[in-house]
């Protein structure tokens, strides 16, 4: 079973849909002891990034999260989760993360619209198993203003690009990150969860 952390924001049921559609039992919940019960855990997001780390502390979230990380238990974070994975944030000020990747969260710098919305193509980055069917141009839909500055971009498995070149999928053992939604993003997004689920086996 997956459980599908529910921290009071993010597209809950969608992400749950998609992983019955692949047949991946899941769970929404904010109970830190079905955290330790799962086979894997699944940190969505929507919204900002002080708020979600607030929440997480405040249902005893933060911990369970870090201690299944620690056992090698295959986590993705979504979006927002992603970036919650890495170590800082500078939206809105200056936040910490669940530091479990090395990096930081900062806002677009460019002429173009933000926030980054809509369909953008994926640019191949480190060779991995994870995501092995996805190739370099495949589409997949972005929503987010902010963006991670990654300390280990060997760590990047795909970059996409919006006036800078930035993380779209990054992995580090047990631990993946997915910038856009691929609930979202059609038979890209699927096959990413379908692997996500195969960490499992």
């Amino acid at each position: 079973m997956i459980a599908i952390i529910d921290y009071g924001a993010g597209n809950l049921k969608s992400v749950q849909h998609a992983l019955t559609t692949l047949g991946l039992a899941s769970e929404i919940t904010a109970d830190p002891e079905k955290l330790y019960q799962a086979a894997a855990l699944i940190l969505p997001g929507v919204g900002a990034f002080q708020n979600a780390m607030v929440e997480l502390n405040r249902l005893g979230l933060v911990a369970a999260i870090k201690e299944n990380a620690k056992l090698g238990k295959p986590i993705l974070g979504i979006c927002l989760g992603l970036q919650l994975l890495y170590e800082k944030s500078y939206e809105q000020g200056e936040w910490g993360g669940l530091g479990l990747l090395s990096g930081e969260v900062i806002r677009f710098n460019t002429e173009w619209k933000v926030p980054h919305m809509g369909w953008n193509n994926l640019i191949k980055g480190t060779e991995s198993a994870f995501g092995r069917e996805i190739t370099a141009d495949d589409y997949v839909y972005f929503v987010h203003s902010y963006y991670v500055d990654t300390k280990n971009p060997e760590e990047v498995l795909f970059w996409s690009d919006y006036g800078c070149k930035f993380p779209a999928v990054v992995k580090k053992d047990n631990i993946i990150g997915i910038q856009f939604h691929p609930e979202k993003s059609g038979e890209t997004g699927m096959k990413l969860l379908k692997s996500f689920g195969e960490m499992m086996l």
